[in-house]
């Protein structure tokens, strides 16, 4: 064969690829192993949580039922036909994840409001309409201005509770208020979040709440959605025209 249409040969890859600039970042930082250990151990602790939860709701009859009597009552009051709604309450990190739900809700077609519970006793109980549900988000179960606007809330208004705790008689709000129709959606966690981290800061806690509210949130927008013969997709399509999610619709 000619010179001329001789193929040259492929040049040999290095069996180990080439350091990216990123690898040598970490390898210059003195304190970037120490930096991911942690995000590791994070992660891992609270995908274990995350595990242990889905667990809990796979075995637990009692937490099996709570969520469905919560899915049934949610559902039953938004499909009234009265313009009725969940209201969801929280204080501090629970009430950020109270107002994610709330706005979860509302982009699957399910009508849902937050109400701090401070402003709650400065007026804005004037929001709640007969047929509304109540759901209050409180890992500790004793939150204080959380167990003062339960006090102030209709009696008969169904009250639904994310809470470490696994049943009325364990929280200290529902047990105060004698209120043993409350529905205990449980969010435990395997350890404690001092033991994990060495500082009680909400994280672990935070993730479980905020996964168990995205079930329930998915779960009510399921039902209401077919019984209106509609599809979340389609919901979602027309209240979330806007950002990425719009561009996929």
């Amino acid at each position: 064969m000619s010179p001329l249409f001789q193929t040259a040969s492929p040049p040999q890859l290095p069996i180990t690829p080439p350091a990216t600039d990123l690898d040598r970042c970490l390898d210059s930082s003195p304190g970037s192993n120490t930096a991911l250990s942690t995000a590791i151990h994070v992660l891992s602790t609270e995908a274990t949580a995350l595990s242990h939860l889905a667990r809990l709701y796979q075995t637990d009859p009692c937490a099996q039922q709570a969520f469905t009597r919560a899915v049934e009552v949610i559902t039953s009051c938004v499909s009234s036909g009265r313009n009725n709604k969940l209201i969801a309450s929280g204080v501090g990190k629970s009430g950020k994840m109270a107002e994610k739900l709330v706005s979860t809700l509302n982009s699957l077609g399910v009508l849902s409001t937050f109400l701090h519970p401070v402003e709650a006793l400065h007026g804005d109980l004037g929001t709640i309409r007969p047929g509304d549900v109540m759901l209050i988000m409180t890992f500790s179960g004793q939150t204080s201005e959380l167990a003062t606007l339960v006090s102030h809330l209709p009696f008969h208004m169904p009250l639904i509770m994310l809470t470490g705790h696994s049943n009325p008689s364990l929280s200290p709000i529902s047990r105060h208020h004698a209120r043993s129709d409350v529905i205990i959606l449980p969010t435990p966690i395997h350890e404690s979040e001092e033991l994990s981290f060495g500082v009680a800061a909400p994280t672990t806690s935070t993730t479980v709440t905020t996964a168990l509210g995205d079930a329930l949130a998915i779960a009510v927008a399921e039902n209401v959605n077919a019984g209106k013969g509609s599809t979340g997709r389609d919901v979602l399509r027309g209240n979330h025209p806007g950002g990425a999610i719009g561009l996929r619709q």
